[in-house]
């Protein structure tokens, strides 16, 4: 296990230069001009000119990103191009409401998942079965930006029942209205999650319940209930660990399209807004911080598959 932990770990490293390879050069031929935020009517080309020196904008590309990869192998990941903070502090604001947002959305997503996911498979092809299948297809099926909309229509103008925008009150700054702010973003953002989840996990319940093991286990006199807990259970979680290990990156990233529709304070936010002014630095640290996650998320997964099912080896 420790070598293959290791492994994994020297080829992260090549993996994660490729990654910002290409995110670098696709920022950098992509339409728009950072220089534009500072540019006013009245200046001059010369102005402009030194604008772009100060930002370090009139070197090469190839030079851009050895500057940047240097520093940011320092943990330095630069200053905003736009208002011109450091990149880290930056984030490091945005984590803790983008931390509580997706932590809310996954842990209700594993929670609502799981108990549809099992009672799905228990009753299969009931009537009970068919009305959560449709559910979930409808949660896989449905933009969350459409169902962030209905939702902020029927419960914060028809009914007056939820804040719609940030994640306190002017004002306010209790838990309570904390609480009202992540109600409907984390109903968006698990909707989708508990629909994967539930799916995931009624197929693999299913196939497991037909596996040879089980109908040993009952010839040698078990209880349906000891051989859901201890073997079919056990292994109908597999999908789910890949899930969360896929899910990782969410956990700071956020979701961009529903933090931006909520107006919350998070990563996802930041990063619209960094795309949109063309911030390159603040573009490529979530870029590299969401794609080392994704790393670490698989390893995280590759490792629980061989705690959980001593069939797989990690070599």
């Amino acid at each position: 296990m420790g070598k293959y932990i290791f492994k994994r770990i020297v080829q992260t490293i090549p993996m994660l230069i490729i990654i910002s390879i290409i995110s670098f050069a696709i920022i950098k031929m992509a339409p728009g001009d950072p220089v534009r935020s500072y540019v006013t009517p009245d200046m001059k080309a010369e102005d402009i000119e030194r604008v772009r020196e100060n930002l370090g904008l009139n070197k090469p590309v190839h030079i851009q990103y050895l500057s940047w990869l240097k520093k940011t192998v320092k943990g330095d990941f630069g200053y905003s191009l736009i208002n011109y903070r450091p990149v880290a502090k930056e984030i490091s604001e945005r984590v803790p409401a983008t931390l509580l947002l997706m932590g809310a959305s996954l842990f209700l997503a594993l929670i609502l998942g799981i108990t549809f996911g099992l009672i799905s498979a228990f009753y299969h092809n009931k009537i009970i079965d068919k009305v959560i299948s449709i559910i979930t297809y409808i949660g896989i099926s449905i933009p969350s930006f459409w169902f962030a909309m209905v939702l902020i229509v029927v419960f914060s103008v028809k009914l007056n029942l939820l804040p719609s925008v940030g994640m306190h009150s002017v004002g306010e700054d209790s838990f309570l209205d904390v609480l009202k702010h992540t109600i409907m973003p984390t109903l968006v953002l698990s909707f989708y999650n508990t629909s994967v989840i539930s799916r995931y996990l009624r197929s693999s319940t299913i196939k497991e319940m037909k596996e040879d093991y089980v109908r040993t286990a009952k010839g040698k006199g078990l209880s349906s209930r000891v051989i859901f807990l201890k073997h079919i259970l056990r292994n109908s979680m597999l999908p789910i660990i890949t899930i969360l290990g896929m899910s990782l990156p969410d956990l700071v990233t956020g979701a961009f399209i529903t933090e931006t529709i909520f107006g919350w304070p998070g990563m996802g936010r930041l990063g619209i807004q960094a795309i949109f002014s063309f911030d390159y630095p603040i573009i490529m640290a979530i870029t590299m911080i969401s794609s080392l996650l994704l790393i670490v998320g698989n390893l995280i997964s590759d490792i629980l598959y061989g705690i959980v099912d001593p069939r797989i080896k990690v070599v």
